[in-house]
């Protein structure tokens, strides 16, 4: 692929400028990587901020496989099953259901459970984690 600083028209009019294709396609790439370094650097100064958190790959991981993703928050932020049900104000029943799948959990109830979290609604969701690994953004 060409340099963008090697980039050379094939022929220029007034209103049009032809380029050998390895060289649009290198334009392209410079484009791209000029916006995947400014998300980049969003996302750190984010972090600085304390406005976001990094996550380890091992989280996103669990959450692919399957586990649910307030399972693995509440393991993330070293709680017992006990102590969110706790700080959501909600039975530790209600909350291992939940867990396990065999309830999705109210909008009241899954707000209340990233509010004792600290994260948003959206971290609960699988798609929001698969978006994440493949590039994508929400």
């Amino acid at each position: 692929m060409s340099d963008a600083a090697e980039i050379r028209p094939v022929a220029e009019t007034r209103d049009t400028v032809t380029l050998r294709r390895t060289d649009y396609e290198a334009l392209l790439a410079t484009r791209e990587d000029t916006a995947d370094i400014a998300i980049l650097r969003a996302a750190e100064a984010a972090v600085q901020r304390g406005e976001s958190e990094l996550l380890p790959v091992e989280m996103v991981e669990r959450v692919l496989a399957g586990e649910n993703p307030v399972r693995v928050w509440r393991s993330h932020r070293g709680l017992s099953a006990h102590e969110l049900a706790e700080a959501a104000g909600m039975a530790p029943s209600y909350l291992s259901e939940i867990e396990t799948g065999r309830k999705p959990g109210s909008f009241d109830a899954m707000a209340r459970l990233a509010r004792a979290l600290g994260v948003a609604m959206e971290d609960f969701s699988e798609f929001h984690f698969a978006g994440e690994e493949n590039g994508d953004q929400a």
